[in-house]
């Protein structure tokens, strides 16, 4: 009876139900079992779309890879390159959607699998295009709130330590903390946080560091 239903479709259920019990139930409690359960599917579905467990996984985290890619294309779509104010109203529109409805629970299904994608290839370049799309957003963001001529290694470290601080409020909106709860307080702490950053260029630190 599985293999009637269009098979892309039917993965795609699956992994949404796995996602679901990673973020309810952490990586051990994702079952061929459980997952047929929280599908409303036969016995026996998951286990014939994916053999093992570790499949089964992997397919999650392909899944919600392809969300986030479908956000962060949403997010970047409405400012062209260099549009600091647009681009980051955009990454905080996404940031505090990722802490509501289904978002919540993909990024706590996301949070589950850090750690194991360290020690598993197949997991880790599941998020791996993302990650170089997140930081290319991140250098949009600084670039455009930045003043014309400012040094590029000044702008990628600003960059590496806004997207340090927006992964983690990431973490902290999906463990419930709403400190930080809308799109308009975070924005404004992201242009304060790039303005704040220090101007000195990055070869005129490193020379003073080596003095």
């Amino acid at each position: 009876m599985a293999g009637k239903q269009n098979p892309d479709q039917r993965r795609r259920e699956l992994c949404n139900a796995a996602i679901a019990l990673l973020a309810s139930e952490g990586i051990k409690g994702v079952t061929h079992l459980k997952v047929d359960r929280k599908a409303g599917l036969p016995d026996g579905t998951t286990s014939f779309y994916f053999r093992t467990s570790a499949a089964l996984i992997r397919a999650a985290a392909n899944r919600i890879a392809d969300l986030d890619l479908a956000d962060l294309t949403a997010a970047t779509r409405s400012h062209t390159r260099g549009d600091g104010p647009s681009a980051a109203a955009g990454l905080a529109r996404l940031v505090i959607r990722s802490g509501t409805g289904a978002r919540l629970a993909r990024s706590k299904a996301r949070y589950e699998l850090v750690m194991p994608s360290s020690r598993d290839a197949g997991l880790a370049e599941a998020f791996s295009h993302n990650q170089e799309r997140f930081l290319e957003l991140h250098r949009d963001v600084v670039a455009g709130l930045c003043p014309a001529g400012t040094d590029q290694d000044l702008i990628n470290e600003k960059a590496y330590v806004l997207m340090t601080f927006i992964s983690g409020l990431m973490l902290a909106l999906a463990r419930g903390d709403r400190t930080i709860d809308s799109a308009a307080q975070l924005l404004g702490i992201i242009t304060a946080m790039v303005a704040a950053a220090p101007e000195a260029s990055h070869r005129e630190r490193v020379t003073a560091v080596d003095r």
